[in-house]
């Protein structure tokens, strides 16, 4: 079904190399840590969510808001091969390769070709659908097909409207029915109506389309609801922040907790290294009302564009040190580190 979708402004640039670089280990770092503590499926179920996906782009260190963070974290979560799933497919001419890049993948994981089959169906009607059954005027130009040992499935994709320069990014989770999941795609102010043929509500219009072929009409009709879906704003600049939320960060920012002597004990485990921390560990633990404002995760290492401050590489790799440790030890048996570093979790609210 698809679980939600995106608006967001389009932006040019790309992600600096230096950037990237360290997006790809935090990203796997992040991902393994879920994985370790919830399993492949919550990881999915995660990723298929805009507020968690933007919040996650936003704890990599890039920009808060633009188009850009689909591709990029998409790439990141690629590269940074995270163990127990498998990314498939990409931007551009990369998204056309995703059917061959999922039967390599899935042999590797010893599938049937009755699941293979129905894998690579998943990924091209997921894309048919926000492609050409819903018209809202978004081109798709991105397709990540995600998936896991256990056959389970997340879909990440984005098309671009190029008359109002936005992007819209959707999400899908494993479904056996890609229609009348009581979805609709919600439409700005700014656009047309927007024509959704894979709705509950479009189900007659649907029928009636095979019936018209078959010279067979017959009469359905029933109502859709909304689901999630996350606006991002067309200015940069971060405004209108809660003075909660602010003082909260600063708290954060400024805090030496007692309580976690060992964590702080750690060489290097400084102001700025519990702030980034708590914010990974609210990424990774938190429930998911917290994910709803995803800019406060920029201030856990700053943003490619220096909003709200420029990337403190220092931080970044102490985080990708820290949280990379902390997994591997808890592969081993040992879950202190991972425990300390959960505990961060509330001092984020």
């Amino acid at each position: 079904m698809r679980t939600g979708y995106a608006h967001l402004p389009l932006h040019g640039g790309h992600c600096p190399p230096w950037l990237f670089r360290r997006m790809k280990p935090l990203a796997k770092a992040v991902g393994d840590a879920i994985i370790l503590e919830y399993g492949e499926e919550e990881f999915l179920k995660r990723l298929s969510d805009p507020f968690f996906f933007q919040s996650f782009g936003c704890v990599l260190g890039y920009d808060w808001h633009s188009s850009g963070v689909t591709t990029t974290v998409c790439g990141a979560i690629k590269e940074a091969e995270i163990e127990g799933i498998a990314a498939c497919g990409g931007k551009g001419k990369t998204s056309r390769k995703t059917p061959e890049e999922i039967l390599k993948k899935a042999q590797e994981f010893s599938f049937s070709d009755d699941k293979i089959k129905n894998l690579v169906h998943a990924s091209k009607m997921s894309a048919k659908i926000d492609n050409t059954a819903v018209q809202d005027g978004y081109q798709l130009y991105h397709h990540m097909f995600i998936f896991t040992e256990k056959n389970e499935w997340t879909v990440i994709q984005q098309g671009m409207n190029e008359s109002n320069k936005y992007a819209r990014r959707y999400h899908w989770l494993t479904t056996d029915s890609f229609l009348n999941e009581k979805q609709t795609i919600a439409c700005d102010k700014k656009e047309k109506e927007v024509l959704d043929l894979s709705a509950k509500q479009s189900e007659e219009t649907r029928q009636i389309s095979v019936d018209l072929v078959k010279d067979n009409i017959s009469k359905r009709l029933q109502n859709a609801s909304s689901i999630p879906n996350l606006e991002m704003p067309a200015h940069h600049e971060i405004r209108q922040l809660k003075k909660q939320t602010v003082d909260t960060l600063k708290k954060a920012y400024e805090l030496q907790p007692q309580n976690y002597e060992e964590l702080l004990a750690i060489r290097g485990m400084g102001p700025k290294a519990v702030r980034a921390l708590a914010l990974i560990s609210q990424l990774v633990y938190g429930a998911a009302p917290s994910w709803n404002d995803p800019v406060k995760f920029s201030f856990s290492h700053g943003g490619k564009d220096s909003i709200p401050f420029p990337v403190d590489k220092p931080t970044y790799e102490n985080s990708i040190q820290m949280l990379r440790t902390a997994v591997d030890n808890a592969k081993l048996g040992d879950q202190q580190k991972l425990k300390a570093i959960k505990s961060l979790n509330k001092f984020i609210s």
